[in-house]
Formats: structure tokens, C-alpha cells, sequence
């Protein structure tokens, strides 16, 4: 009796070697420990243009996220890091707090405006914080 647990224990134990071995060498390992970063934004402007700011929280990849309504993206946003220095888009590669993001006048009035945060390799995306413009 002792060998057939035996074997079976074996056998259960390759298996699930197998199965966490392939999950990592398939890439999905690191998918799964992607999730969005939890930050807090704050949202200024009206229909001449809309500024967020990282108020606090996790870092955020620059590349990861995009400002964007109908219309507007990434590409017309104007960054201003801690120090008031003006860049393109965001002013670091890792936005923390103090860094902002300026659209200028490309918001309308009551438009809804998404700070939308993409994993690596575009798997999964997520809203990190909407703003409406008044009307």
C-alpha cells in the first residue's frame, strides 16, 4: 500500500512543479503580479485645459499612462516636475508626487477626462482617476 501513496505523491508533485515552472517560463507569471498603482490625483482647469497632479502614492511609469478624452492624448500634455521646470508629456519617467500634466485648450466644457494606466506588454489596462470639466 505504501508504494502506491508514494507514487501517486510523486506523480502530484511533479505536476504542480510543472505547472509553476511553465507559468513562469510563459511570461504569465509576471502578468499576474501586474496590478495598477494606487495613487491619489488631484484635477485643476476647466475648458481651456485640465492640469492632475500626483498628490501622493505609488510611482507611476510615465509610459504607462495616458491623459485622455475624446480628442485629447498623451502627446498634447505639457509636464511641470516639483522644481516648476517644463517638459513634454511627464516631466520624469516616474511620475511622483508633485509632478503635474497640463492638456492646455484641448478640453471641452462638461467633457469627462481619464488618467488611464496600462500594464507592460498591454495586457490589462485601468482608470487611475477621472475628471469632469465644468460646464
Amino acid at each position: 500500500m505504501s508504494p502506491v501513496i508514494g507514487v501517486i505523491l510523486m506523480v502530484a508533485i511533479t505536476v504542480i512543479l510543472a505547472a509553476v515552472i511553465g507559468t513562469f517560463v510563459l511570461g504569465l507569471g509576471d502578468q499576474v503580479q501586474q496590478t495598477s498603482p494606487n495613487a491619489q490625483w488631484n484635477w485643476e482647469g476647466g475648458d481651456s485645459g485640465v492640469t492632475v497632479t500626483h498628490e501622493g502614492g505609488d510611482g507611476v511609469a510615465a509610459s504607462q499612462v495616458e491623459v485622455a478624452s475624446s480628442g485629447l492624448t498623451a502627446e498634447t500634455c505639457t509636464g511641470t516636475d516639483t522644481d516648476g521646470d517644463t517638459t513634454s508629456a511627464w516631466p520624469d519617467d516616474e511620475i511622483s508626487a508633485g509632478d503635474s500634466c497640463e492638456t492646455g485648450n484641448s478640453v471641452g466644457a462638461d467633457e469627462e477626462v481619464r488618467l488611464i494606466w496600462t500594464a507592460e506588454g498591454g495586457g490589462q489596462s485601468s482608470t487611475l482617476s477621472t475628471y469632469t470639466t465644468p460646464a
